[in-house]
């Protein structure tokens, strides 16, 4: 078992050594992009499904309260399946339209769409994409290795975030840590601390 330990460790170390080199401009231009939709007076809103829903709420969590210090909240949306908003759009909605009535609710042009799709078949996920490109809203979306229907549906002002990874695992512990690099930098260039 000890080895086993250690081989994740290595697995998971040799993921972000490639990442680092890979991703690094990409989210320099995501905190831009999140940057920019801010001090618009937009909002983020951000999506995910199964392990990914929980990533999707770290970073509004961090967005809304805060991430390292305290600072004004910036605005951020968790398209939700809690609570009976949820229970009704899973009852009422096919599994691929989940998220569709809340983003249409509440999506502005100028608003930024982030959506966590590590294995690129998340079609919640995807049709939400879809759904941003036509109405013209940026999308940063956060990805695996296997992206290929992810790639055919963004637009070309629109950003992917591929971690160099099949396995989910992986690949969702390298989106926790892009974003809290995001919302480090984010932080960081709107509130310098002295």
């Amino acid at each position: 078992m000890l080895q086993k330990v250690k081989d994740i460790y290595s697995e998971s170390i040799q993921i972000q050594i490639s990442a680092s080199s890979l991703l690094s401009e990409n989210i320099a231009t995501a905190t831009q992009m999140v940057m920019q939709c801010l001090l618009s007076g937009n909002k983020v809103i951000a999506c995910g499904v199964s392990r990914s829903y929980a990533n999707a709420q770290f970073l509004v969590s961090n967005l809304l309260n805060r991430y390292d210090f305290e600072r004004p909240s910036l605005p951020s949306v968790h398209l939700s399946l809690e609570s009976a908003v949820g229970s009704s759009l899973v009852f009422d909605q096919p599994i691929d339209q989940l998220y569709q009535h809340q983003f249409n609710a509440i999506a502005k042009p100028g608003d930024l769409l982030i959506a966590f799709a590590p294995l690129g078949t998340e079609k919640a996920v995807l049709n939400t994409i879809a759904n941003a490109v036509n109405k013209e809203i940026q999308v940063i979306a956060l990805t695996g290795a296997n992206n290929d229907a992810i790639q055919g549906v963004l637009a070309e002002a629109d950003l992917e975030i591929s971690i160099p990874a099949t396995k989910e695992a992986r690949i969702l512990e390298n989106h926790l840590f892009v974003i809290n690099a995001l919302c480090e930098l984010v932080d960081s260039t709107l509130f310098p601390r002295a």
